[in-house]
């Protein structure tokens, strides 16, 4: 790129309109993991204490699986229909306006919930490095983190390309001094919690945000209009990386600390039990985690607002500061007020509504889109992906996993289960084995 065009670029984004909107593969991939390489996998490790690896496990293969085929039908969606729509938009388009307001309050309620657990688990690693309070670690966090915010669809391909690299490279170091660690006991990973049976349900919820990327498929999508094709291969090798640095996390930590020992931002007991030096490596590495997530669902419900409301905030600049007040403000603002206790709390509802809203609409937008067909794609699920027999094992899932957590959530399942496995007369399985 000439100085002159890398020059006119830099104040564009400044301006909150960026001249070159397209992402590379890498930036799509890298923003994809971003996304997903957040929160969640800080905190996955120590919602399976009470469970333990081997359900968790399950888990991510499950949801890795039918999230990315969720994903798939809505980049090919994208890609039959002329305008470029964020999840909402095409909710009206293709379902109708009740479908649309249902998807903006899943979008609303998994991207606030979100945005609280990152600057709640900031403030906390903040306050574990340097020793101020945990409300200025969040403010400190927010002031980066809403900044590229600003900067839009470019900046933040750029910045999570970036960042990932760094975070890659750190988990394996991280891993590596893991295994070789005199401490290190693998006989953890085997174990299971006291009521691994119910215990295990919670944690569909919670892997399912970790892998909620079908938000960020339309973002990458506008980012890909000039290459289409490389989208669901950026999407499939993304989860592909997503999975593996899932599993490598609660895996190493668990086999170092043990299940009872697992922090809820696990990098705090992880770094410890690995030595100093480690203790700050990872969590520099929980930082970028976190800054990666923030600015890609951040920059997603600030563009899904803007297509909601039909404002441009692409251009204007008025559009684009009230909105990016709207998505930054009321996260931080609930975080400092005290409202949630736990980053395990404010990830609940968002892993609810979400698993209730992704297992139905994407296929649904997928059919219409085919129906209207608007224009050709190089891309077609395959007949396989879109088979009823998938179609159908994505919704019984979704649905059961999402009913029996909330069932947990208040006690009824765990009181249900005791009960019928003393009638059937089965009661070592509530224990751990």
């Amino acid at each position: 790129m000439q100085l002159k065009d890398a020059r006119e670029e830099f104040f564009a984004e400044l301006k909150g309109h960026p001249i070159n909107k397209r992402l590379t593969f890498f930036e799509g991939v890298a923003m994809l993991v971003g996304t997903n390489i957040g929160i969640g996998i800080l905190s996955i490790a120590h919602t399976s204490k009470s469970a333990g690896f081997l359900p968790l496990l399950f888990w991510l293969i499950v949801a890795g699986l039918l999230s990315t085929v969720t994903m798939l039908y809505i980049a090919e969606a994208n890609m039959r229909t002329k305008e470029k729509l964020q999840l909402t938009g095409l909710c009206v388009k293709y379902l109708g306006t009740p479908a649309k307001w249902i998807m903006f309050l899943s979008v609303a309620v998994t991207s606030i919930g979100a945005l609280m657990a990152y600057e709640k688990a900031s403030g906390r690693i903040l306050n574990e490095l340097l020793g101020i309070p945990n409300y200025l670690g969040s403010i400190l966090f927010f002031i980066p983190a809403s900044l590229v915010l600003w900067l839009g669809l470019k900046a933040i391909g750029r910045g999570e390309k970036q960042i990932v690299g760094i975070m890659f490279g750190i988990l394996c170091t991280l891993v590596i001094f893991t295994f070789f660690k005199q401490q290190t006991d693998f006989g953890h990973l085997l174990e299971l919690g006291e009521n691994y049976i119910v215990a295990s349900v919670p944690i569909f919820n919670v892997v399912v945000f970790v892998y909620s990327s079908q938000y960020i498929v339309p973002e990458m999508s506008r980012g890909f209009a000039h290459t289409p094709e490389k989208l669901p291969k950026a999407i499939i090798l993304g989860n592909i990386i997503t999975f593996g640095m899932l599993t490598l996390i609660p895996l190493s930590a668990i086999a170092i600390e043990g299940l009872q020992n697992v922090s809820d931002v696990v990098t705090l007991s992880w770094g410890k039990a690995i030595g100093e030096w480690a203790y700050y490596v990872a969590n520099i590495f929980a930082l970028c985690a976190i800054l990666t997530s923030y600015w890609a669902l951040g920059g997603m419900f600030l563009t899904n607002i803007a297509n909601h409301i039909n404002a441009d905030a692409e251009n204007n600049l008025k559009n684009r500061f009230f909105i990016l007040l709207f998505v930054v403000i009321p996260p931080l603002a609930l975080v400092l007020l005290g409202v949630i206790e736990s980053v395990d709390q404010a990830l609940y509802y968002p892993g609810v509504v979400g698993a209730l809203v992704l297992s139905l609409f994407p296929m649904l937008i997928l059919h219409k889109a085919r129906k209207l067909n608007e224009q050709k794609t190089d891309y077609v699920c395959s007949k396989f992906l879109t088979s009823w027999i998938v179609k159908f094992f994505i919704i019984i899932v979704y649905l059961a996993a999402t009913f029996g957590s909330i069932l947990q959530h208040y006690g009824v399942l765990t009181q249900a289960t005791e009960y019928l496995l003393k009638f059937l007369g089965m009661q070592s399985l509530m224990g751990a084995s």
